[in-house]
């Protein structure tokens, strides 16, 4: 998949120099680039208008999802995906604190301007194989620094998502925040509440779920935006906190759901969660599966004395990894709880999870009144199945009657 959206990144790149555009990759696939890092997608900016990239790749292939802003969307092959493609610009006011009031085509140099970050701001001829750098950004990417492009102040009044963004960036990288913007980002924090829930739980997924989670919730309370974005957390100091950042330390490619889970827990509120949830207005999936995990923790933090049917009920659910994930977090993964939960999810599905012996209606056709001790019954027969107790329909219904 990268290598051919990357030579489809090339190839529009071609497209346009062959119609008489400039054209250029831009942000963060040249940063990515230049850290030897595979990037994830590629942006190209170039001279030409979105009216103009449309006549180039033609109406099927483009999608203007962004043209008020110079900004088309060229599909590509099915193996490339797709690649935005904008036109040089420099922006107007913001006073939606997100998007320019307006818009105005112009050059590589001003459009690098308007961006956030040096690091962000540059861009890369493929075909030259030259990197073309108006903000200083190659410096800094070598320095291990994020700064903001021209003044920090500036920058976060366009958009107050980007002081989220350069904790991120720098917690990501283990790069240091330029003083400047450091300074800035803890002058203007609490105005991240001006930000969008759902912008603001999109930058923390982003951050929390990358393997450098930890170094992101430092920088969170070191720039002050911990008490706007994760109040819950503010309340953990020494020991605790030092114990959160080795346990988010412990995880492997966790999911967000999960690494909200072992702040949670670190925490003792299982109440927060809907908080959270609500806050940056979580998908339902990401809210239900942290309340599973932080429900059954217990039985899983106890899973080498718990009795088999009632731990078994548990590592049939479609989160049981995730909950061992989380035990091996506060245990420690040669822990007898974690152990035992690893040899009981590699036994064979017929046998972690063999179908009940009986349902209600057998119970109702074998002459059982239905009543409310129905469910009770079924889970004394199906306890006794698990424990290796009966094994037949017939064993199961004489232990009904």
């Amino acid at each position: 998949m990268a290598s051919a959206q990357r030579q489809f990144a090339c190839d529009v790149v071609a497209q346009l120099r062959q119609a008489g555009y400039t054209a250029l990759w831009a942000g963060g696939c040249v940063r990515d680039q230049l850290l030897g890092v595979t990037p994830k997608d590629y942006d190209v900016a170039t001279s030409a208008t979105p009216e103009q990239v449309r006549e180039v790749f033609g109406r099927r292939r483009t999608i203007p999802v962004g043209a008020s802003f110079g900004v088309m969307t060229v599909l590509g092959p099915k193996a490339a995906g797709q690649i935005e493609v904008a036109t040089f610009r420099t922006d107007g006011g913001y006073s939606d604190g997100r998007h320019p009031d307006q818009v105005q085509f112009s050059t590589p140099e001003h459009d690098a301007q308007r961006r956030d970050f040096t690091i962000n701001g540059l861009f890369y001829d493929p075909q030259a194989d030259e990197v073309h750098d108006y903000v200083g950004g190659e410096a800094d990417l070598l320095a291990g620094i994020v700064r903001a492009i021209g003044a920090p102040e500036a920058r976060i009044a366009e958009d107050k998502l980007r002081m989220l963004r350069a904790v991120r960036f720098a917690a990501r990288f283990d790069f240091a925040i330029d003083q400047a913007t450091l300074h800035a980002v803890q002058h203007h924090a609490g105005e991240i509440t001006q930000v969008s829930g759902e912008r603001i739980g999109a930058e923390m997924r982003a951050m929390l779920v990358h393997p450098n989670r930890a170094a992101a919730l430092s920088l969170l309370r070191s720039t002050g935006l911990e008490s706007y974005v994760l109040p819950e957390t503010t309340s953990l100091a020494g020991e605790p906190w030092q114990q959160l950042s080795v346990r988010l330390g412990r995880l492997e490619g966790a999911s967000f759901a999960l690494v909200l889970a072992v702040m949670l827990a670190e925490i003792g509120d299982v109440r927060a969660a809907e908080s959270i949830s609500d806050r940056w207005k979580l998908a339902n999936r990401d809210a239900d599966r942290t309340d599973w995990l932080l429900n059954h923790l217990p039985i899983g933090l106890a899973a080498d004395t718990t009795p088999w049917p009632q731990l078994q009920r548990v590592l049939i659910h479609e989160g049981a990894a995730e909950l061992v994930a989380l035990v091996a977090a506060q245990q420690g993964a040669d822990s007898q709880s974690v152990v035992r939960c690893r040899e009981k999810l590699a036994l064979p599905a017929a046998e972690l999870n063999p179908p009940p012996l009986v349902t209600g209606a057998d119970l109702i056709a074998a002459g059982l009144q239905p009543g409310p001790q129905f469910g009770e019954l079924l889970e004394r027969i199906r306890d006794a199945q698990l424990e290796g107790k009966i094994a037949t329909r017939d064993e199961a219904l004489a232990l009904a009657r």
